[in-house]
């Protein structure tokens, strides 16, 4: 049977009676996955009335438009398309924020969420034993399938630090398929970071008080279309996570990330100065080119990694490389001027270079944050 009918036929037979339950799934090029999913859910969540919400940052395989089409003859198929934004927690919520459901489902578009549990979950929060059910890969029955041992590792330890950080028993804190109650969610909105791809624990470690939690098993399912979205930018943000549950209240996260950034840049610039003096190049050449090519280092890491979910491209790209060259030469100013004020005030050379490196820091990040990366 043809998708469109069956699917349609379920949820026509639901669409005078209050929703149940909603299955926020966030996607990017995984159009080939829809329609399965659409199917897989139709059959397991069948006796719910139910709606699926996709949230897609703008896939070039056009998911988006998939959805889309699918949606203009079901009702219970919403699309959020998001232009401009990226990042799978925050689409979460957006996704989660977007519907009347009292009951929230998050799973990922790639199939490797075993959606049979679906049910064990919604039963474990409808019945009051829990206010969040997680389905999990790392108790008896559960497994992470074909994983190769580095990943396995890395996700064991990843999962190790997740658990210091939130004090929660929880098995599983990195899983990305588990369901939640509105009010839950809601107690948590004031404190969520929305960084990085980790949006249970994140919703965990935002709660004003530990929840309740259920755990139910899965086998984590080999991908069989698309590509697998782990990468190094994955890793940094999850730990860009877990320093805004923890350094985050005191010290913006952000900032921190630009400072790290400009520490590497600072590295940059003193090698290519000592390249450039051994070629018998004059000081003041080789500082120039030292200076500049260190900017031009720290704008495109800070694009990729501070700003991730503002990432410029195209022509924003090289306008907001020459905007971040302006505002650096004025922090360059700036941190000469106080560090030389400083320093003749109190005369302790080194209370002056620091002093003169924070303020041409704060300068770099807030100006840059409204000008080269404006929200």
């Amino acid at each position: 049977m043809r998708h469109e009918s069956f699917a349609n036929v379920h949820f026509r037979e639901f669409s005078t009676r209050p929703l149940d339950l909603a299955v926020v799934v966030p996607t990017f090029n995984e159009a080939a996955n829809v329609r399965p999913l659409l199917d897989k859910l139709a059959i397991t969540l069948a006796g719910l009335h139910f709606e699926v919400i996709f949230v897609d940052d703008n896939s070039p395989d056009n998911t988006a438009d998939l959805v889309r089409s699918i949606a203009r003859s079901n009702p219970n198929v919403r699309i959020v398309h998001r232009i401009g934004r990226r990042g799978l927690s925050s689409a979460v919520i957006e996704g989660m924020l977007a519907t009347a459901a009292p009951i929230l489902a998050v799973m990922d578009g790639d199939l490797q969420h075993d959606e049979t549990i679906l049910p064990r979950l919604y039963h474990a929060v409808t019945s009051g034993n829990a206010e969040i059910a997680v389905g999990t890969r790392y108790t008896d029955g559960g497994g992470v399938g074909d994983w190769d041992k580095t990943r396995h590792r890395i996700s064991r330890w990843a999962t190790h630090l997740a658990q210091k950080v939130i004090g929660t028993p929880l098995s599983d804190p990195m899983s990305g398929f588990f369901i939640i109650r509105r009010e839950t969610l809601m107690a948590a909105m004031p404190n969520i970071s929305g960084v990085g791809f980790k949006i249970l624990l994140d919703i965990v470690a935002s709660l004003p008080k530990a929840p309740k939690i259920a755990e139910i098993p899965f086998q984590f399912r080999a991908r069989e279309v698309g590509e697998s979205k782990l990468g190094p930018l994955v890793a940094a943000e999850y730990l860009s996570l877990l320093a805004e549950k923890t350094i985050g209240k005191f010290i913006p996260i952000r900032f921190l990330k630009f400072l790290c950034v400009g520490s590497l840049g600072v590295l940059v610039h003193l090698s290519v100065l000592a390249v450039t003096l051994s070629l018998n190049i004059s000081f003041f050449n080789a500082q120039t080119t030292a200076v500049a090519i260190a900017i031009a280092f720290n704008f495109f890491l800070n694009n990729i990694f501070t700003y991730s979910d503002r990432m410029l491209k195209g022509w924003a790209l090289m306008r907001g490389l020459l905007s971040f060259y302006l505002i650096a030469s004025i922090g360059a100013v700036a941190n000469i001027g106080i560090g030389t004020w400083v320093n003749a005030q109190d005369g302790r050379w080194w209370l002056a270079g620091v002093t003169g490196v924070i303020v041409g820091a704060a300068w770099n990040f807030t100006a840059s944050s409204f000008f080269t990366w404006r929200k």
